[in-house]
């Protein structure tokens, strides 16, 4: 068996996320045709939809569905990013079998109200340690909704 280093599980990650973002905006230009997604670093959020002067962050935790929880980090390299810093409107999580739409505030809701301890771990392929919240997944859905139910992002 052949060992993969960080570098080409990197470039997976990426590809496998660029799939997942034009899956977003294919679902969002359905209704809002000039729909873009932002390229190259730029953290405040992943697409953006002018019709609405709404944004969407993307993210994917494959894992999820392996270990029952949704992973929502909080701080890196000893700075609050993330959930603490994001500047979209929505966020939509793919878990590797469904996609899950929420809020900010929502995802804040359901850390306070379930009262959510934060943690420090080291994801595979993490350089860092992170701070995050992991939150069971049936909890999570719980401060989700379908797309159909919100006007499809508006």
């Amino acid at each position: 068996m052949r060992h993969i280093n960080s570098s080409e599980n990197f470039k997976k990650d990426l590809q496998r996320g660029r799939k997942i973002e034009e899956k977003i905006l294919d679902i969002c230009r359905e209704k809002y045709p000039c729909s873009v997604l932002i390229d190259g670093k730029f953290k405040d959020y992943d697409l953006f939809i002018p019709e609405t002067n709404k944004t969407i962050e993307i993210k994917g935790d494959y894992r999820s569905c392996e270990t029952g929880n949704i992973i929502i980090e909080l701080m890196m390299f000893n700075v609050p990013s993330a959930l603490l810093t994001t500047k979209a409107d929505y966020w939509v999580i793919f878990t590797g079998q469904e996609l899950l739409w929420t809020t900010p505030i929502k995802i804040i809701e359901c850390i306070t109200i379930n009262n959510i301890s934060s943690r420090s771990l080291t994801g595979q392929g993490d350089t860092a340690s992170k701070v995050a919240c992991l939150i069971p997944i049936e909890i999570f859905k719980k401060y989700c909704f379908k797309i159909e139910d919100s006007n499809d992002t508006n």
